[in-house]
């Protein structure tokens, strides 16, 4: 039975681990190769940006443990920073105990934004605009006709008055099904093809024509159960607790504790080829939607006394165009997660996200997340100051039994193991 409950998956070799994946997802040699080398061809870089003149690589592993409205996923996730793939899984863990994640999420519906200025009568453009909203819509569809054949397409138009030191403009909203595409692209093309006759039925002068990345319309949830004994007790929930009222109620610690979140989200938006800076943007605008910048998860305490745990944000993601069409790893990624339809990577972005958000949280509430870091920290640093595979594991763990993890006591350990060897 396919699983991603994998005992001792950590301890396995890059190569095993590899092979593991290979049988869950049911990749070919070839996805195996592309995995194991991990680089783009610089023919197809060129194309994707301006003045390229090389190509940078980041780990590329994948989170275990995860269930999600009942289905087992192995999790791509491509970061930097230690203890994060680690913690998204063992978090995983502990909400598959009581039955995995339920997620949703929404339609597909973007915003684009075509801002009208110097308008002589806003009350009279606005009732003229939204007067001809049926062939507004229909001239918007016809921009996009593969994407009204598949079922998606514009859906409806809002106007918006938004004051300025300048004075006020009107704001109109074209929301865009954009089905399994991100979409910018598509909005964007939309909101320019109206700008001429929205111009006419305003009066005003038509500026930018634009997607907003505040998403809000596009939202995915996701929530778990951490049951306390399978977290450490009654102990360990006052304390997430107290964590999360910390975040809820002051914006300094808010933005630590929803970068934690993105931490996972945006390593599974790397690895999927996903906008990680609309997704970011989104995900911190939808945090302050109230006027004031807050958290974007809940936890709750049931009856039991067991932890509850909730997120929803905005997701803008796709599973065909832009990157996702010409990177390889990407199209990897999506096959080992086993996703065809943007909503359910959506759903899986935003479980991954509380999978991380709970992590962090029952860290600091217990041994705190310095000592999550401290190892990984402690390999970075001896890789960084020249160990070879054989010396790191000497030199971590002499930093780490010292708690002296820093650059210059790593080059003195790896000095006198060397002087050592030669004596």
């Amino acid at each position: 039975m396919r699983t991603s409950r994998i005992s001792g998956f950590y301890n396995l070799t890059p190569e095993e681990r590899l092979r593991v994946v290979k049988e869950f997802a049911g990749l070919t040699d070839e996805e195996v190769e592309t995995l194991r080398n991990g680089r783009l061809a610089m023919e197809i870089a060129d194309h994707m940006i301006e003045n390229v003149v090389g190509l940078y690589s980041l780990p590329f592993a994948v989170a275990t443990n995860f269930l999600i409205n009942g289905k087992d996923y192995l999790v791509p996730m491509v970061i930097e920073e230690p203890s994060v793939v680690a913690a998204a899984s063992n978090a995983a863990k502990m909400a598959r105990e009581s039955g995995g994640f339920e997620a949703s999420a929404t339609e597909s519906i973007m915003i684009s934004q075509i801002q009208v200025v110097r308008v002589p009568n806003l009350e009279e453009a606005r009732s003229r605009i939204l007067a001809e909203k049926e062939k507004l819509l229909a001239l918007a569809n016809e921009m996009d006709p593969l994407l009204t054949r598949l079922g998606g397409g514009a859906r409806d138009i809002e106007v918006r008055v938004v004051g300025s030191e300048a004075g006020p403009m009107l704001v109109v909203h074209l929301l865009v099904d954009t089905l399994d595409a991100m979409g910018a692209n598509t909005v964007n093309t939309m909101a320019e093809g109206l700008a001429p006759t929205i111009e006419r039925l305003s009066g005003g002068k038509v500026y930018l024509r634009i997607i907003s990345n505040l998403a809000d319309r596009r939202l995915a949830r996701a929530k778990a159960r951490f049951s306390k004994a399978a977290i450490g007790g009654e102990e360990v929930v006052e304390g997430v607790m107290w964590a999360y009222r910390f975040a809820k109620n002051d914006p300094y610690r808010a933005a630590t504790h929803n970068k934690g979140i993105m931490n996972g989200i945006i390593a599974v938006a790397l690895a999927t080829g996903q906008d990680t800076r609309a997704l970011e943007a989104g995900a911190h605008s939808y945090a302050a939607r109230s006027g004031r910048y807050t958290t974007l998860t809940d936890y709750w305490v049931d009856e039991r006394g067991d932890l509850w745990g909730s997120i929803e944000l905005p997701m803008a993601v796709g599973v065909v165009g832009g990157v996702v069409r010409v990177h390889p790893i990407a199209r990897v990624a999506l096959k080992i997660l086993g996703v065809e339809r943007a909503r359910e990577l959506a759903m899986v972005m935003a479980s991954v996200g509380l999978a991380q958000n709970f992590a962090a949280l029952r860290a600091l509430a217990t041994e705190g997340i310095q000592a999550g870091h401290m190892r990984l920290h402690a390999r970075n640093i001896a890789m960084s100051v020249g160990a070879s595979p054989s010396e790191v594991d000497e030199v971590v763990e002499r930093m780490v039994r010292e708690r002296r993890i820093n650059v210059e006591r790593a080059k003195q350990i790896l000095e006198e193991m060397r002087r050592g060897k030669e004596g």
